[in-house]
């Protein structure tokens, strides 16, 4: 129960407004992954499919907006309170969103490739870099840790080393191949390890927290975007592309047939899960549509790109409602 407004002690008072950056939640870096996915999927529509450009340049500067702010605030944060980083750096969740960050400008990248051909490497090559930093980070800490057990494993664990996939997509436009085989490299084989740990967390232990479950959506990014990225690198849709997309559409049919239990959560920040995988579902599907030609994938396309702006519209309307009833930025 809370105790009066007039009782409010002068600390509970910095902790309610100045300490609220101190709980500023990394997390929120997944929003960024969510509309650039979003923006990427609207361009890949208006070149495959002749949607208005309109649409995805409105949401490519959102998406960039948003980036922005996110890092002045979370860069403030570091400044102001350097003891919660840490703290986040050390947490066995809120680790994995770390990563979110040059994921974020990796996706930027991909979304200012073609408009902005001379910002656009720039902003692929510190991506890379910093990804890989937190890359190793994030596997040093899982190999010396002192803390994690079974139970810390869940599919965000995904986004640090699986991540690297997405490097590719623009990384062949922009540098040698080879760098953007070694990225891939990284995420295909270590995707095929933690899906093996994460599967063995969810089958024979407790079911993961309400907090925790939209991260199951997670599971679709590695072989969507896997998909994505092999085509760019190979210029075709072989049989292991087929492989790596039909796997992307199964885990979609499957997480599709328990929306129900998806709609019964309440909101939560990790909601912005579902975002991104659906964008690369989404984008991934296009990219079949336009290289085999079949009427099923373009309107499956089309399908998933309705579903998918409305998820990011409902995602964006309940943060926007939370930040406004102060639901954000509070201790766990």
């Amino acid at each position: 129960m809370n105790a009066p407004a007039s009782s409010a002690t002068p600390a509970a008072a910095h902790d309610a407004h100045g300490g609220r950056l101190a709980h500023f939640p990394v997390a929120l870096f997944s929003t960024v992954m969510g509309m650039a996915g979003l923006t990427i999927a609207w361009l890949k529509a208006h070149h495959i499919g002749g949607m208005p450009i309109e649409i995805g340049i409105a949401l490519r500067w959102l998406a960039s907006a948003l980036y922005l702010f996110l890092l002045v605030m979370y860069g403030a944060k570091l400044l102001r309170h350097p003891e919660a980083v840490k703290a986040d750096r050390a947490h066995p969740v809120r680790l994995n969103f770390f990563p979110a960050i040059s994921i974020g400008l990796l996706l930027l990248s991909i979304a200012w490739a073609q408009d902005a051909p001379t910002v656009a490497p720039w902003m692929w090559g510190i991506g890379a870099a910093v990804h890989l930093m937190f890359t190793l980070f994030a596997m040093s800490s899982w190999i010396h840790h002192t803390h994690y057990d079974i139970k810390h494993a869940n599919p965000a664990w995904f986004i640090p080393v699986v991540g690297n996939i997405i490097v590719p997509i623009a990384g062949v436009r922009f540098a040698p191949a080879d760098i953007s085989w070694f990225f891939f490299s990284i995420g295909l084989v270590f995707w095929l390890v933690l899906m093996t740990i994460v599967l063995y967390r969810l089958f024979f232990h407790e079911p993961l927290p309400a907090r925790l479950t939209p991260t199951l959506f997670i599971l679709i990014a590695p072989p969507s975007v896997g998909f994505l990225a092999y085509v760019a690198l190979t210029g075709q849709v072989d049989a292991f592309a087929r492989v790596l997309y039909f796997t992307a559409l199964f885990l979609t049919l499957l997480l599709a047939s328990n929306a129900v239990r998806f709609f019964r959560l309440p909101f939560f920040i990790s909601a912005w899960a579902y975002s991104f995988p659906l964008a690369a579902m989404t984008i991934a599907t296009f990219e079949m549509s336009a290289r085999s030609g079949l009427p099923f994938y373009a309107g499956l396309s089309w399908l998933m790109l309705a579903v998918l702006s409305g998820v990011v519209a409902l995602l964006a309307w309940k943060t926007l409602a939370a930040a406004h009833h102060g639901k954000i930025c509070l201790p766990e």
